[in-house]
Parts: C-alpha cells; structure tokens; sequence
C-alpha cells in the first residue's frame, strides 16, 4: 500500500485564519489527502498550531492573557473551525508540546556536533521603555524596499522582502510605541546555512513535481548570498537552548515550528497503539512526502529546513514535492490577519456552509498567480456550479424516482447506446480527474468534476425519464437507474472538495463509507446496477444565495 504524508504549513496561534490563509495550504492539503483515501493510499495528514514567537506574545497581550492560557485558547477555536470546515487531519498537534521541545533541542545538538552552529555577537533593537531587546516582530517602521509604513522587523508583508529590525526606516516599539531605540550587541547562534548550499541545491535537483515558481524562488536564495541564519531569540515563551550562557533565550519560530511536523507526528503516535511514528519519518525512503504552503513559506521550507534535516546527518524524510500556493487577495487588496481585513474563517462559518466556501476555494485556488475573491463572484459561482448543476441534477432524479418508481432505483430494461456513450465518455472523464487530482492541479480537478456534473445533467435531458414514462416505462426505467448511480458517482467524486454535500447524497442511497472508493474498472456495470435500493429524499442539496443575502454578505465583508 502506497504511504502518502502530508503536511500543510502550520498556522500561527495568535488569532482565527482568513480565507487566504485557508486556501494557501489547509484545504489543498486537505482535498489531496481526501482524494488519496479515496484511492486506498495510506495517509497520514498532519498539522499544528506554531505557537512560539512574537506573534503569540503579542496576541497574549492584546488580549490580556498569560501567554500559555492564550495558546491553550487559540488553539481550541482553531481546531474547532478547521473540524467545521472537513479538515480531516490525522493530528493537529502544537509546537509548544514536549514532543517539540525534545526533537528541537536534538536537532540543535546534532547541528552543533557537525559543526553547523556558530555563536556570534550581533547587533540587537533595544527599547529603553521597555527595558528589554526587542525581537524582529516587536519593531515595526516604514519598509526600505517599498515603503510600507507598517513592515515588521523580520518581513514586509506589503512586499514580501526578509529584513532585519536595523533595516527599518523610523523604527518604533510594537509593545509601547518608543522610538527612541538603540542598538545594543547581544550574542546568538547560527545555523551555518552557508555550508551546505551544495547539499541543498543537489536536493532540490533530485525533486520532480514542483511548481516552477517554487523551484525558481528555491534557488534564488540558493544561487544568491545564502545568509546564515539565526536560530535564537531574546524571548521567554518558546523552547529553551541548551547552551551555557543562553538561559535568557529560546529558539526562532522558523526553527522550531516545521520541526513540529516530526513532533506532531510522535504525538500521533502516541495517542493510539500500535503506531510508529518512524515510519514516515525515519529511513522512511517508501513513502512520498507532500507539503502544502503558501509563497511566504517557500524559503523556509526550501532552505531552513532540509538544512536543518540534512545537516542532522540522520536520515530524516524530506519533502518530495512542495505545493506552493499564491495569495488570495480581497476585493483587489490583501487579506490581513494583523489588520482584520477579509473574510475570516469563523464568520464565514456563521454566514454559510463549510462546502461552499470549499467549493469556490479549489476552484478558483492561486496556483500560477494570485487569484482575487469578491462576493459578487463567489455568490455567482456557487449558485451555478452548486445549486445549478450539483444540486439540481441530484434532486430531479431522486424525486422523480419518488414519484415514479416509490423512491428505489428501479429494475427492469437494457441499457442502450445512450448509456455505453455515456459510460465510455465518463471513464476518459473519470481518468482525467484522477490525474488532476494526482498532479496537484486543484482548479483543474475542480473543473473536471464539474464537466462531469455537466455530463451527467446533459445525459438526463436528454433522456428525460419524466417524459419517457408517459409511453415506454421500461425505457424509463433504465434512464432513472442510470441516473440515480449517476449521482451517487457524482457525490462519490465530489467527496475530496465538498466532502459535507457529497455525503447528503451518498446518505440518500444509504451509503455509508466512511471513505468512498473511487471507481475502477468498466462504469457501464455500475451505471447499472443497485436494483431495488431505496432512495431518501433530499430535498434541495444547496439553498442558492439570494440577492438579499449577497447583499447582506456584501454589508458584513464588503471592502
């Protein structure tokens, strides 16, 4: 059995994730890992809160909470959103766990005993008001590449630039406003990135299946001034270093947190008997690892932590293929977390159901290029592809089925052309889907699927079994077989991106996989058969979106 890890970008604790955030690694991950399932592939999907850092710090004090009670409290309610929306993680762990604290410090050990860590003595933001050294994300000022008045010291989010707290224009405290900074030296560690360019550039020339942007942004930090890295920071909350001199620090976030990938693992495993967490970790050369992230990730992902694996000198699974995802942008501006802009993901929870939101994601992902979300889009897409085809095609059959023929998929009659057209035409469908879904094209997926929605509404037109009864019962009786397995395809297709819809209709035909198989070999028998299954009524499969309610969305998300 083909063993499948997945891993998607961890999202920070401080706060509920956006659309954007959502679309640029949790759901992807999510529909691959789905479809994989579908296919009898052994998955293991993982995901944690990344929980170390500024960002929790400050989250903790704006919200007036010790910082480990914030945690606790914010990675609840992201877990709980991410159920409601499907996400079928295996694990969703927290890099605050043990489990990260352990594996973090063994890696540092190792690193240092290769001769990949250097201690050197750098110059460091500190505040007077606030009496301490500030950490990147503590300084905010006007970016030096754009302009952006409010980059951060470790990243402009306006452009996306890596920075230092020095290299800010008109730098000020994110704690208490102070302007009157000073640089100060302070001592920190590196992880020596430098040395092994080689090793990593040969590790990204044996991977196939990346997107280009991903491979081209990879090695442009390779080609250029690999920069070593600090891996330490002047913070209380995070893992500690185990070096004399070092008690006042903790790890960087960017070191820790993807090494929470291996840690939520070992917490996976030891939740449930019989589990191995080395299997898909350790000279685990059977398995294929896919991580989904968001193009900020990309250098972190690509640089930081296969140099942090391969420099271990253990032989530790690195990622085979990486999704790299653009952004979602909103209205023709970004979504922003920090600033509250766009459609957060627990609103978009309390205004409709999760599969809409998913639908209209998938098919309209930022793989090649950012993609912009607007109301007006959304609304129009989902009513056509979901209410329109989806959900029209599966509550025509089945109540027609309830007033023909007593709510079963009725017996009786030969399939003809119509219906070896059909099956020959679904098959080429069905295999094209399947490689979209295999390449990681998750627009192209979304598209197949709804051309075969398509093909399934045009094949009842068609037919018209309503119209056939009037005068050839038996002829309608075939139509509305094929039908109603037609729709039960459909669902079973459908299930990776709109997993809640698809299960309404696999629950009519009392269906109850908890993992729907996808189809192989000849559709024509399946079209076919069934004979004598009853069929629950479903009534509407999706409510369309009404003007008064797009308004209404427009009014609450409106730019």
């Amino acid at each position: 059995m083909t063993q499948i890890l997945i891993t998607s970008a961890l999202p920070y604790v401080n706060g509920v994730k956006h659309l954007g955030n959502l679309v640029g690694s949790l759901l992807p991950a999510d529909v691959h890992a789905r479809f994989r399932r579908q296919t009898g592939c052994e998955v293991l999907f993982i995901c944690a809160t990344d929980e170390h850092g500024t960002p929790a710090e400050l989250g903790a004090v704006a919200a007036g909470q010790d910082i480990k009670t914030f945690c606790d409290t914010q990675h609840a309610i992201q877990a709980d959103i991410y159920r409601r929306f499907g996400l079928s993680f295996d694990h969703f762990g927290r890099t605050s766990s043990p489990h990260n604290h352990a594996l973090t410090q063994h890696f540092y050990r190792r690193l240092d005993a290769a001769g990949l860590i250097e201690e050197r003595e750098v110059q460091q933001v500190w505040s007077p008001a606030d009496r301490r050294f500030l950490p990147d994300r503590y300084v905010l000022g006007t970016c030096p590449h754009c302009g952006d008045p409010s980059a951060r010291g470790d990243q402009c989010d306006h452009c996306g630039t890596l920075l230092d707290p020095p290299e800010l224009i008109a730098p000020r405290s994110a704690l208490s406003g102070d302007r009157a900074l000073e640089l100060r030296h302070s001592r920190h560690l590196f992880l020596r990135q430098s040395q092994l360019v080689v090793k990593l550039s040969a590790w990204i020339d044996s991977r196939s299946g990346w997107p280009p942007f991903v491979v081209s942004t990879a090695k442009s930090w390779l080609t250029a001034d690999l920069r070593d890295r600090c891996i330490t920071r002047d913070l209380a909350w995070g893992i500690a270093v185990p070096r004399e001199g070092f008690a006042e620090k903790v790890f960087y976030v960017w070191f820790d947190a993807p090494i929470g990938y291996i840690a939520a693992t070992q917490q996976w495993a030891a939740a449930g008997r019989g589990r191995d967490w080395r299997r898909w970790w350790w000279q685990a050369d059977d398995v294929s690892y896919i991580q989904f992230l968001g193009k900020d990730n990309i250098p972190f992902h690509t640089v930081s932590f296969p140099a942090t694996l391969l420099g271990s000198g253990e032989p530790w699974k690195t990622a085979d293929v990486i999704k790299g995802f653009h952004w979602l942008t909103y209205e023709g501006g970004k979504f922003s977390t920090s600033r509250n802009r766009g459609v957060f993901t627990d609103a978009a929870l309390a205004e409709l159901p999760a599969d809409l939101w998913r639908w209209w994601l998938i098919a309209n992902a930022p793989e090649s290029a950012d993609t912009d979300f607007s109301i007006s889009k959304f609304v129009a897409d989902v009513n056509k592809d979901l209410a329109d085809i989806f959900g029209n095609l599966a509550n025509r059959i089945i109540s027609f089925a309830h007033r023909a023929f007593d709510g079963r998929i009725p017996n009786g009659g030969a399939p003809g052309d119509a219906e070896r057209r059909l099956a020959d035409e679904l098959e080429q469908r069905i295999a094209a889907l399947r490689r979209h879904h295999e390449a990681l094209e998750f627009r192209a997926a979304a598209a197949a699927t709804r051309a075969i929605w398509d093909t399934a509404n045009a094949y009842l037109q068609h037919t018209a079994p309503w119209t056939a009864i009037k005068s050839d019962s038996t002829r309608a009786a075939v139509v509305t077989r094929t039908g109603l397995n037609l729709v039960g395809l459909c669902a079973t297709l459908a299930w990776s991106i709109v997993p809640g819809l698809s299960e309404r209709v696999l629950d009519a035909f009392g269906r109850d996989d908890n993992v729907p198989p996808w189809p192989n070999g000849p559709l024509a028998p399946l079209l076919d058969g069934n004979a004598g299954t009853p069929v629950a009524p479903i009534g509407p499969l999706v409510e369309k979106i009404t003007p008064e309610r797009a308004s209404h969305l427009v009014a609450r998300f409106g730019a």
